[in-house]
C-alpha cells in the first residue's frame, strides 16, 4: 500500500475467490479496447490521406500500424494467395503453402456466403480472415458473391478474433477499408489495358486487316512493356470461369481472375507486375500478353508462357475454393510475331481451352502443344459416347483387376508407352518377359482385341486417355 501510494499506482482491493486469470484478462481487455480506439483515429486520418491523393506506401503501412499498436500480427493476399503486402512487424513472409490454404479458407467460406471474418486453424495457430471489398460495394447473396469471390483481397490476421470486443472487430473493418482504397486505384489502373485489349479483341473478331490490327499493337507495346525497343511477340491466353449453377457474369469474373493469375509475383512494384491486358467476350476472358522479341528465325514460345506454369502456384487453392461449385480453364496459345498470327493464336488458344475442359479437375489448362496431336479431337467427343467406348474397352480388364489383383490396367498402360516393345515393358515393370506374355495375352483374350495391330493399340491408347 505504501509502495503504491509512494509510485502513485492505483491499489484495488479484489476477494480471493476471482481469479488471477480473470482479473489480467479484465485489464487487458480495458487497454486493448482504449489502444484500438486510439489506432482507429490513426487509420481515419490515413484514410484520409490515402483517398485525396497518392497511395501513401499502400497496405504496409496500415500492416505496420496494427503491428506497432496492437500487436497483430497481419499480411494481405489475393484469391489465389499471392502475398501482396505484410508489416514489417510481421517477421517472415507467410510460408507459400500456408498462403494458399487461407485463400482457400476464404474462396470457400466466401463462396458460400458465410459472415466474416472467417477463423481458420492450420497446426497450432489461429488466422482470423477479413474479406477487402471495394469501396461502396456490399456483395449480395449468391449472384454477385460469385462475381467478386475471385477478385476479393483478403486481410489474414494471426488472432482469433472470435472472442474480440465490438471495437476492435469495427477497427479491422475500418482496416479492410482502407486496404481497399488500394485494391481499387490498383484495379482502376488496369482501365487502360482492358480498353487496349478490348480494341485489339474486336478488330481481331471482325477480320480486320492486319495493318489495322499492327497499328492498334503499336500503341498496346508501350504501355504493357515500357522501353521496349523491338516489337514483341505476343501469345494469347484464354480463360473461362464456369459456376455449377450457371449464374454470376462469368465472363467478367475470369478477366479479374486471369489478371490475378498472369501478375509477374516476382517482379517489384505494381507498375511493374501488372502489365497485362485482358478483355472479355462472353463468358471467355481473353489476354494479351507481350513477350519481348527474340533475335533469328525462333519464334520465341520456350520464353512465352507455359499453360502448367501458369497455374503450379494457383491450382490448389482455387481447386479448394471452387470445390463443389466451378470450375477454371485456361488455353494457351504459341507466340505470334506480327498483328497476321494474332488472330489464329485466339483460335489456337480457345481450341486448348476446350482441351482443358475436357480433363478432369476444378483447374485445368492445355498449352499450343497438345493441338497438335490426337487430343484435340476428345474435347468434341459426346460423353455418352467416350464413356460408352471405355467402358466397352477397358471395363472387363476392371473387373479382372479387381478380382484377382491381376494389374492388367497398369500393364496395358506400359506396354503402350513403350510402343510395344517386350523387352522395355519387361523391365519397366520389374516383370520376366514371360509373365508380360501371359498378361498381355490375358488383356487380349478379355477384350478380344489383338495388340500386335495398330488399330487395337490406338484403341486402347484414346480409352486410356479418355477414362
Amino acid at each position: 500500500m505504501v509502495a503504491c501510494a509512494r509510485h502513485r499506482l492505483p491499489l484495488f482491493a479484489v476477494h480471493e475467490s476471482v481469479a488471477f486469470a480473470t482479473i489480467t484478462e479484465h485489464v487487458v481487455r480495458q487497454v486493448s479496447g482504449e489502444r484500438a480506439g486510439d489506432l482507429a483515429a490513426v487509420v481515419d486520418r490515413h484514410r484520409r490521406m490515402m483517398t485525396s491523393g497518392p497511395a501513401g506506401g499502400g497496405p504496409d503501412v496500415v500492416l505496420d500500424l496494427l503491428g506497432s499498436d496492437l500487436d497483430l500480427r497481419a499480411w494481405v493476399l489475393s484469391p489465389t494467395g499471392r502475398l501482396i503486402a505484410g508489416s514489417k512487424t510481421s517477421g517472415p513472409a507467410l510460408p507459400a503453402d500456408v498462403c494458399a490454404r487461407l485463400a482457400a479458407e476464404h474462396l470457400a467460406a466466401g463462396r458460400t456466403g458465410r459472415r466474416a471474418p472467417h477463423r481458420v486453424t492450420l497446426g497450432s495457430t489461429t488466422y482470423s480472415l477479413f474479406p477487402v471489398r471495394s469501396a461502396g460495394r456490399t456483395p449480395q447473396p449468391a449472384r454477385d458473391v460469385r462475381e467478386t469471390v475471385l477478385s476479393e483481397w483478403l486481410l489474414a490476421v494471426e488472432a482469433d478474433a472470435g472472442d474480440w470486443a465490438e471495437e476492435r472487430l469495427d477497427l479491422l473493418h475500418g482496416v479492410t477499408q482502407l486496404i481497399s482504397v488500394e485494391r481499387d486505384r490498383r484495379d482502376a489502373a488496369r482501365t487502360v489495358r482492358r480498353r487496349l485489349a478490348q480494341e485489339v479483341l474486336e478488330l481481331v473478331q471482325s477480320g480486320a486487316a492486319p495493318a489495322e490490327i499492327a497499328a492498334r499493337l503499336r500503341v498496346a507495346a508501350p504501355v504493357l512493356l515500357p522501353g521496349l525497343g523491338a516489337a514483341p511477340h505476343w501469345q494469347v491466353v484464354v480463360a473461362r470461369v464456369e459456376w455449377e449453377s450457371g449464374e454470376a457474369d462469368s465472363g467478367r469474373a475470369a478477366q479479374t481472375l486471369l489478371e490475378e493469375i498472369l501478375v509477374d509475383p516476382v517482379a517489384t512494384g505494381p507498375e511493374h507486375s501488372d502489365r497485362i491486358a485482358v478483355a472479355h467476350a462472353g463468358e471467355e476472358a481473353i489476354a494479351l500478353v507481350p513477350l519481348p522479341a527474340v533475335a533469328g528465325e525462333h519464334d520465341g514460345s520456350e520464353t512465352g508462357i507455359l499453360a502448367d506454369a501458369l497455374l503450379e502456384s494457383v491450382r490448389d487453392p482455387l481447386t479448394a475454393g471452387l470445390d463443389g461449385d466451378g470450375r477454371v480453364t485456361l488455353g494457351v496459345s504459341a507466340a505470334v510475331h506480327s498483328a497476321e498470327g494474332l488472330r489464329g493464336a485466339l483460335e489456337e488458344a480457345r481450341h486448348a481451352r476446350r482441351v482443358a475442359a475436357a480433363r478432369q479437375g476444378r483447374v485445368c489448362a492445355a498449352g499450343h502443344q497438345e493441338l497438335a496431336s490426337h487430343v484435340l479431337l476428345l474435347p468434341f467427343v459426346p460423353d455418352d459416347v467416350r464413356r460408352a467406348f471405355t467402358a466397352r474397352l477397358l471395363d472387363p480388364l476392371r473387373d479382372y483387376d479387381r478380382r484377382h489383383r491381376a494389374e492388367l490396367i497398369p500393364t496395358l498402360e506400359a506396354f503402350l508407352d513403350s510402343d510395344g516393345s517386350w523387352t522395355r515393358c519387361a523391365t519397366r515393370l520389374h516383370l520376366h518377359v514371360n509373365t508380360l506374355r501371359y498378361r498381355v495375352g490375358r488383356i487380349e483374350q478379355l477384350t478380344g482385341r489383338d495388340l500386335s495391330r495398330l488399330e487395337d493399340k490406338l484403341d486402347f491408347f484414346l480409352a486410356l486417355r479418355m477414362s
